[in-house]
């Protein structure tokens, strides 16, 4: 007998707006323009309208690695971005992105893409806590273990 197991992690990572870069009026307006402009793109039934007419966040977000992907983004104090890795190398990939400040740029360049304002918006930081990528590993570690006696 053969399964099939699909195993992914869910990562959340904060992302702040450098207020400088923004009107400080304006800054919660552009959270809220990111984030519904996001809904549109990165829902299930508009993936063909990205293909199409999108092509400019397909090279953006390809950066990411084909076992991640950026599914959600949410408003609360900041921009949360969450994102699924399907895999433990994923998981270490957008790891060191984070680490390098890669995936700065890469969330610099999607929300510039969203707000299709010809402006450039810095951010501040991403916040990934030690403790959430430690459980991410922790979660791939012990499946491996798990999956050892599965035949």
């Amino acid at each position: 007998m053969c399964y099939l197991v699909f195993v992914a992690v869910v990562v959340s990572i904060d992302a702040r707006l450098d207020p400088w870069s923004v009107e400080p009026k304006g800054l919660i307006e552009y959270e809220i323009q990111i984030v519904s402009q996001s809904r549109v793109l990165l829902s299930a039934g508009d993936r063909d309208q990205i293909q199409r007419g999108a092509e400019g966040i397909n090279e953006i977000l390809g950066r990411l690695g084909s076992e991640t992907r950026l599914v959600v983004l949410e408003r609360t104090n900041s921009i949360a971005l969450i994102f699924i890795c399907m895999s433990l190398s994923a998981v270490v990939n957008l790891r060191h992105q984070w680490s390098s400040e890669e995936l700065i740029y890469i969330v610099e360049s999607l929300f510039t893409f969203l707000l299709a304002a010809g402006a450039y918006f810095r951010v501040e930081r991403l916040i990934w806590t030690l403790t959430d990528y430690e459980r991410c590993l922790e979660f791939f570690n012990y499946l491996e273990g798990k999956t050892d006696n599965v035949y």
